[in-house]
């Protein structure tokens, strides 16, 4: 899922700045960053407090339900970069989370809520969304729009 997320996240410095209208929400570069790195967060924090039979602390993000003034900020290379090290770092430790556990453990996972297993996997559909605003034409060239309707 990060792979696929930094492949695309890799042509967003041609972004124009105008957000991608989908699924009645509106998607920008840094907004898929930020919804892919929350979301993995979010369930880490979810499967860390299981393990140790806490109660999972609710979030209090609005998710995609609001365009922030920095999710509408330029993506520049920095940002990229930043992306880069952000996502790949989350990806390593949900992955040496998930080789800790005692095999069994990923369906047989403490608490209330779905497996580790099925966490897991609902993290990956994260992808979604940087695929609202899809693989961006390189800067001075023109091609369809994320949503392949129009050209831009």
């Amino acid at each position: 899922m990060v792979d696929h997320v930094l492949a695309l996240a890799a042509t967003w410095t041609a972004w124009d700045g105008r957000p991608v209208p989908a699924d009645d929400r509106l998607h920008t570069p840094h907004k898929a960053i930020r919804r892919v790195a929350d979301h993995m967060i979010d369930h880490l924090a979810e499967m860390e407090a299981r393990l140790v039979g806490e109660e999972t602390l609710p979030d209090h993000w609005h998710a995609s339900a609001i365009t922030t003034a920095a999710d509408l900020a330029p993506f520049t290379g920095a940002d990229l970069d930043e992306a880069r090290s952000r996502l790949t770092r989350l990806a390593r430790i949900w992955a040496n989370r998930l080789d800790a556990l005692a095999p069994g453990r990923l369906d047989r996972s403490p608490g209330t809520g779905w497996t580790f297993r099925q966490l897991a996997f609902h993290v990956a559909e994260s992808v979604y969304y940087a695929d609202r605003v899809g693989a961006l034409p390189a800067a001075g060239t023109s091609g369809p729009a994320p949503d392949g309707t129009a050209e831009r």
